[in-house]
């Protein structure tokens, strides 16, 4: 299946069911990344204009670089985690940006720490100044290796502060209470997201990039085996990316949002080992499996409970993983040669 941008961001204004953005001025910081391009593109889409701010870290160029020639469209090259003065109005902020894959836990800890903490304090003093509205995408490593699954929001979290994965959930929480703090001390209307394992075009697999999805279809495509750490039992659910997107925009408009946390992700929970047969079956591929040790405070089990979601936002993911996967397998296809 071939990845077409254009069907896929009618897709998401379809399924929004009338919200609308026309006119609205948006900062989404990490606005190159994956999510963040996606999101700047969409907004774009329904009549928005958009400042983004990224410094590419993991954010790439060529995301943003059809958007430049939009005249809705302002980037700022600059690491959110450093003071930025933005000099027009804003209606929203979308903080987007950080390092997002466990394979740069180890790496950048630093930068993911201050991405999350000094950068929402800098996003949050932007949206204060011009009283927007902020949503924040928070993660579902708040809630560590849970003993609850599905897990609702009101679950506290089983976090090991001190371990590999530490600089990234403890970073979102902290995050987290930042941004109720300024909900609380200067009023800011916010929502926070706790977005599940997302995967779609555009997510890297290059390198320390590569999250479980598009790390197996590039071995499945190069014929090398697919790497699982563990005996593949843990599990995890995947939202793609049209879903995720869509949830996080009825989250930001929803007045009824305001205040918020809540799970945006997928319910069909799978193992990593059903995955790997499920994409090698899906490029057509002969590669076998080679498994590893299982990496230090890695969940067992990743189901998002959405009452929340559907109550507040009417929201639930549409895209069945074969089909994500198919136009996932398609667009990395077509960037590969």
């Amino acid at each position: 299946m071939t990845f077409n941008p254009r069907k896929e961001h009618e897709e998401i204004r379809r399924n929004l069911d009338g919200i609308s953005f026309e006119d609205e001025k948006v900062l989404v910081t990490g606005g190159a990344g994956f999510l963040g391009s996606w999101m700047c593109e969409v907004l774009l889409n329904l009549g928005a204009s958009v400042t983004c701010v990224d410094n590419f870290a993991s954010g790439r160029r060529e995301n943003i670089a059809a958007l430049l020639e939009d005249e809705r469209f302002r980037f700022i090259e600059h690491d959110i985690s450093i003071p930025l003065t933005v000099d027009t109005p804003l209606d929203y902020v979308f903080h987007l940006a950080s390092r997002a894959s466990p394979f740069e836990f180890e790496r950048y800890p630093i930068q993911i720490l201050k991405a999350n903490t000094m950068g929402v304090l800098v996003a949050l003093g932007i949206a204060k100044k011009y009283r927007a509205r902020v949503l924040y995408t928070s993660t579902s490593e708040v809630y560590g290796n849970p003993g609850i699954v599905p897990t609702p929001e009101s679950y506290y979290g089983n976090v090991n502060p001190v371990g590999p994965r530490g600089c990234y959930d403890e970073a979102k929480r902290c995050g987290e209470a930042y941004v109720v703090a300024y909900r609380r001390q200067h009023g800011l209307d916010t929502r926070i997201a706790r977005i599940f394992n997302t995967y779609g075009p555009r997510i890297r697999t290059d390198g320390i990039y590569g999250r479980v999805i598009p790390r197996f279809i590039d071995q499945a495509l190069s014929g090398k085996p697919l790497t699982i750490f563990g005996d593949g039992s843990q599990t995890r659910s995947f939202c793609y990316v049209t879903d995720q997107i869509e949830g996080l925009l009825r989250l930001a408009a929803r007045d009824a949002a305001e205040g918020e946390v809540i799970n945006i992700g997928n319910t069909n929970e799978i193992t990593v080992l059903a995955l790997a047969n499920m994409v090698i079956a899906a490029c057509h591929s002969s590669s076998d499996l080679s498994f590893s040790a299982l990496p230090e405070d890695d969940p067992l089990r990743r189901r998002p409970d959405l009452t929340k979601a559907r109550e507040i936002l009417g929201w639930e993911p549409r895209v069945p993983l074969d089909t994500g996967l198919s136009r996932t397998i398609g667009w990395i296809t077509e960037t590969r040669t």
